[in-house]
């Protein structure tokens, strides 16, 4: 099996593909056409993107034209940090709808806690008020699956103990030195699915003299050790590329790591200085 091919079953039983490809960072146009169009002919099928993005009409056209039938691709995308209203919330999924043209979304997420101005601060009402929305939404089938973004412990309690349905996924920050050991304990211990964005710490853990020294024991690249210890720990990763090289480096996984090599990378901590 390949990691392109093979599934996580999510706490609802909608299976998502286990490699995904984030678009973050990624300009709407040629770029986000082109790398999606490439990531799709290289056999992913799990596509990640979001309102504030701004390039969910690209990463729409370019699965249209892929000729894949719909069922077989999974879109994530993202309601923007900002929206903590109902009224707010349904609108906005309807202009990320027409932007993907895509029919269903199928896992739609809250992008943060809090508008990114304002990071720390209580919007447990306001999370509750778009999360209503966002169950309304997966219960009329327009979502196949609802969950958030950047949401510490505190702020997963705060809004499961006030709302019907759980998150079925919590996307944050994850990557070899940064593994939010509480959050995903939290996550596991209450079925939610962790997907880590930024699994090669935005290019920054690439020149890492440790991991590297791990990764030439396999003969692999860094970003694919990288991206290998978040599939062994059960982390779905978002890696992010518009080199069509790296693109195909990056879904070349289909390697194990020695449970005495994960043990030392559970051990780094400072791997982007």
């Amino acid at each position: 099996m390949s990691s392109l091919t093979e599934y996580f079953t999510l706490s609802n039983d909608v299976q998502i593909h286990k490699l995904g490809f984030g678009t973050w960072q990624i300009p709407d146009g040629d770029d986000t056409y082109n790398s999606v169009t490439t990531a799709l002919k290289l056999g992913y099928r799990h596509i990640d993107t979001a309102r504030a993005y701004e390039n969910e009409a690209s990463v729409g056209r370019a699965v249209r034209d892929s000729g894949i039938p719909r069922d077989q691709i999974f879109i994530t995308t993202k309601l923007p940090a900002e929206v903590k209203d109902y009224d707010q919330a349904r609108a906005t999924f309807e202009e990320s709808s027409s932007l993907l043209d895509l029919g269903h979304v199928d896992l739609y997420l809250i992008h943060a806690p809090w508008p990114w101005a304002e990071q720390g601060k209580d919007y447990s009402e306001g999370n509750i008020a778009v999360w209503t929305a966002m169950e309304e939404l997966y219960e009329a089938g327009r979502v196949r699956s609802i969950g958030v973004s950047n949401f510490s412990v505190a702020d997963l309690e705060s809004l499961t103990a006030s709302t019907r349905i759980r998150p079925q996924v919590n996307q944050i920050r994850w990557f070899i030195g940064n593994t939010q050991d509480e959050t995903t304990a939290y996550c596991e211990a209450n079925d939610i699915l962790v997907e880590g964005y930024s699994p090669l710490a935005t290019g920054a853990i690439l020149d890492n003299p440790q991991v590297r020294k791990i990764a030439e024991q396999y003969g692999k690249t860094v970003a694919q050790v990288c991206i290998r210890y978040l599939l062994e720990k059960d982390v779905l990763p978002l890696p992010k590329s518009t080199t069509p090289s790296r693109i195909a480096e990056n879904a070349d996984v289909d390697f194990v790591l020695k449970p005495e090599d994960v043990t030392f990378l559970d051990g780094l901590t400072d791997t982007t200085a």
